[in-house]
């Protein structure tokens, strides 16, 4: 997959006129926070505290639009003056909010809940600030521009400035967004407790909780960038074994951190972080496929399918079990039937490719979920009862039946196959897929077996996810169709995308911000693909390359821009001289 046409946006800019680029700016964004009101979200988002008694995440949300308009419009630096920029910015906010203010107005003299749900008495008193209408209304309009001024300021501030401010308002929002997480943490022990008290209360964060918070981190930007060039001068002057040993000892300590984290979080957060390890699992199957040997596969839900089935059929006490034996010796079973299930997939589609090896993909992990819920298969798949009884794995006399201990199975199993996964693609297979990937009939010119290498991407692919449905299945203690969907084949693509194609951090990064985050916000769960589409969008406009990309991906797209930037004679070539 390419995203050389994302990254040229970047150097294709529109050219129109400043003022008027701040005005279509404030109206985007005042019909944006239209569209989020009347979908439902913006009411949603008021039930949420940020600061108990002093703002919600909706009126968050709210002035977030608004300073967003002002960042963009001086982001852009279509204007001559940093004054200029500032009152484009105020005007981008104005507009949006004048906009904006046309729902309010419209519901003072229309009730609209005929035809949207959500615009509700509750929603209307949000809306206006418990104030009469004309009061409500103009105190809107007032909002919208001063924080519309306020971002322009932002981004006109010295990064000195910038930062700190920027990382501060991030880190207090974050912890009071996240505080139903954060609380019993800190309030479950005796040497977190006080510091508990003195940010949150048993109802929420507290305002005095926030100022700290932002001036801590505030600080810690400030000091960081005051010391950075004479910590990395110094780092830079140790031995290359010493940089080594530093190194992997910020790697261990983040791994030791990791590892004790759901022990003092609890069951939830380890079932969270249990559930992101089973994508991070798939994702580093599917990007071996995708990623690496650019082959789409839609369909990858099957084998994910496979190495469950087998799991549950191989150890569950229940009339469709085939034997019944421990996960350790089921497990590799099912890894295998994975991968030969990969091969067989892969067949069919050798010769196809672009968008209509997608399409094709797809059909086949659909006909694989029809098969298990047809009567013919039931015999021996339980059809829609599915398999159920699968007993959790034991280690000698420990027995992992908490989400915390399979929590610990999942990273293990990923800390393998991320090992696994790095060394194929630095080997001689991983040059053939990234060759099939650049262009096959080249590749095959050069003497790259194409049929071999792509059932090897396929199989190879199965085995990762086939190892994650292994873990599923005694993760549930049972097995449905209906949990095989072809949406978690689009999750995975997902999570790639947004984590960087072809990057293992990335793949863990990308199942993080996909599947964990909105684990923790379940409340929200009915706009969860509203948002997946959004940070999609986002990714793909302001990060093509992902968030934690490959460094080949970072050359490919810088040298696709710089070429791009010299054809249009936009800047210069660089050259070498003698």
């Amino acid at each position: 997959m390419s995203f050389e046409v994302v990254a040229s946006s970047r150097i294709e800019e529109r050219q129109i006129a400043p003022w008027r680029h701040a005005l279509q700016t404030g109206v985007q964004f005042g019909f944006l926070g239209i569209f989020l009101t009347v979908v439902g979200i913006l009411g949603m988002f008021n039930k949420r505290p940020i600061i108990v008694g002093e703002l919600t995440l909706g009126y968050a949300t709210l002035g977030l639009i608004f300073v967003l308009a002002g960042v963009l419009v001086a982001r852009r630096r279509l204007f001559a003056t940093p004054t200029q920029t500032i009152v484009a910015g105020l005007a981008a906010g104005a507009v949006g909010a004048v906009v904006f203010a046309l729902l309010p107005t419209v519901m003072s003299f229309i009730n609209l809940r005929s035809v949207f749900v959500s615009l509700d008495n509750n929603i209307y008193k949000m809306l206006t600030f418990g104030f009469p209408p004309a009061m409500g209304i103009g105190l809107l309009l007032c909002l919208g521009a001063i924080l519309g001024f306020l971002g322009a300021l932002l981004m006109e501030l010295p990064e000195s400035l910038r930062r700190p401010i920027a990382g501060g308002l991030i880190a207090a929002g974050l912890a009071g967004l996240f505080q139903e997480l954060i609380r019993p943490i800190l309030a479950n022990s005796t040497t977190t407790k006080p510091i508990h008290d003195l940010l949150y209360t048993w109802t929420g964060m507290t305002l005095r909780g926030a100022i700290i918070i932002f001036g801590l981190v505030a600080a810690g930007i400030v000091l960081w960038r005051m010391n950075r060039k004479r910590i990395l001068s110094n780092f830079n002057q140790l031995t290359p074994i010493a940089q080594y040993r530093i190194r992997w000892g910020f790697i261990a300590a983040a791994i030791v951190l990791a590892t004790l984290f759901p022990i003092y979080a609890g069951n939830f957060i380890g079932q969270v972080l249990l559930t992101v390890g089973l994508f991070t699992l798939m994702g580093m199957g599917l990007n071996l496929e995708v990623g690496i040997a650019g082959l789409l596969d839609l369909g990858f839900v099957a084998f994910y399918a496979v190495g469950a089935y087998v799991t549950g059929l191989l150890m569950a006490d229940s009339p469709f079990a085939l034997a019944h034996l421990s996960f350790w010796e089921a497990m590799p079973i099912a890894v295998l039937c994975s991968v030969i299930m990969g091969i067989i997939f892969g067949i069919p589609v050798l010769k196809v490719r672009g968008d209509y090896l997608a399409v094709a993909t797809m059909g086949l992990g659909e006909i694989v979920r029809v098969i298990v819920l047809s009567d013919a298969a039931a015999p021996l798949l339980g059809g829609a009862k599915g398999v159920l009884q699968i007993p959790r794995p034991e280690i000698g006399n420990i027995h992992l039946n908490n989400p915390v201990y399979l929590f610990y199975l999942t990273l293990v199993a990923s800390l393998v196959a991320a090992y696994a996964a790095w060394r194929l693609e630095e080997s001689r297979l991983g040059r053939a897929w990234k060759a099939i990937r650049d262009d096959e009939d080249v590749a095959q010119a050069l003497g790259i077996n194409l049929i071999q290498v792509k059932l090897l991407a396929y199989g190879l692919g199965a085995a990762f996810a086939g190892l994650a449905g292994s873990i599923f299945a005694v993760m549930l203690g049972s097995i449905y169709p209906h949990s095989f969907q072809l949406i978690i084949s689009i999750n995975i693509l997902a999570l790639i995308i947004v984590g960087g194609m072809g990057s293992l951090p990335g793949v863990a990064l990308g199942a993080i911000v996909l599947i964990g985050l909105p684990e923790m916000l379940r409340e929200f769960g009915e706009f969860r693909y509203l948002f997946y589409g959004l940070a999609i969008v986002a990714v793909m406009r302001l990060k093509p390359e992902g968030l934690w990309p490959s460094a080949s991906k970072r050359r490919e797209l810088r040298i696709d821009a710089e070429t791009l930037a010299v054809q249009q004679g936009t800047a210069a070539p660089t050259q070498k001289t003698a």
